[in-house]
């Protein structure tokens, strides 16, 4: 009889074959569109030479650079890319809970909703490149372009983040709230608060991994951090700086990762792993 169930449960699956076959062909379709405008010419003998100059400097930095405590020192540039990223991310994550709330169509009318989607999914769009060139002609280089551009780029990923959690709200507490005569400070406090801090906190703290490298590559265009000494290191052909710089940012992410995922795993399971 079990035997019999199963064949009935296996004939009654919806057969998908030629559905599966066209899927394949339209992603072999578009590997081989996409492959034929990439030409490969293979590596030039200059960009060979920077290949094996960059991994003889990780495994030789600049020891003098590594434990400099002056500002052109490995540690305050460190330092500084871990301030922008932090910095960065606490302003976008405080600027994204008024945007993710005026955009959930549970909270706020559809058509208001989709007026505030629209401007976070033009914050998204634009890249943080992009951003850092506008804000460093108004606030000049340094670390403040960089800090101000890492918090409006925050604020377009965050918000989509925090935008589904909202939705994901379990309405009956609110009800049930509402019905014990709660005020709105109240309902927010015990039946809002509590289902999304855990949900809000682990997104900052992912968006914060990603702003720590996107400050180093912000650098490049003057908006403070590691990067442009990095860049430089490069250009110049200074192996040993760039074995240096790489170095401490292999060793930071290294230390973030396991840290910001010990954190996440700890928000959402209620214990570390």
């Amino acid at each position: 009889m079990t035997e019999l169930t199963v064949m009935e449960q296996l004939q009654a699956e919806p057969k998908n074959f030629w559905k599966r076959v066209l899927i394949f062909l339209v992603i072999l379709a578009l590997v081989v569109w996409g492959s034929g405008s990439i030409h490969y010419p293979g590596m030039t003998e200059k960009g060979i030479g920077i290949a094996s100059g960059i991994v003889h400097g990780i495994f030789h930095p600049n020891k003098e650079l590594l434990f400099d405590l002056g500002d052109s020192g490995v540690p305050f540039l460190v330092l500084q890319t871990i301030a922008i990223a932090v910095l960065g991310t606490i302003f976008g994550a405080i600027l994204a809970v008024p945007f993710s709330f005026l955009a959930s169509t549970n909270i706020v009318p559809k058509p208001v909703a989709y007026f505030f989607r629209a401007l976070i999914l033009m914050i998204r769009t634009i890249p943080s490149m992009i951003w850092a060139l506008v804000w460093i002609r108004v606030t000049g280089p340094g670390a403040f372009c960089g800090v101000v551009t890492q918090s409006v780029c925050s604020i377009g990923m965050i918000s989509k983040m925090y935008i589904t959690a909202i939705e994901d709200l379990d309405t009956g507490i609110l009800e049930s709230l509402d019905a014990a005569g709660c005020n709105t400070f109240q309902k927010v406090r015990v039946g809002i608060l509590p289902q999304l801090s855990a949900s809000f906190i682990s997104t900052a703290i992912y968006r914060f991994d990603i702003n720590l490298k996107d400050a180093t590559t912000l650098g490049i265009v003057g908006a403070g951090g590691i990067g442009s000494p990095l860049v430089q290191s490069i250009t110049y052909g200074r192996w040993s700086n760039v074995g240096a710089f790489l170095l401490a940012l292999i060793i930071l992410v290294l230390i973030i990762e396991y840290a910001s995922t010990k954190i996440r795993n700890r928000l959402a399971r209620g214990k570390a792993n």
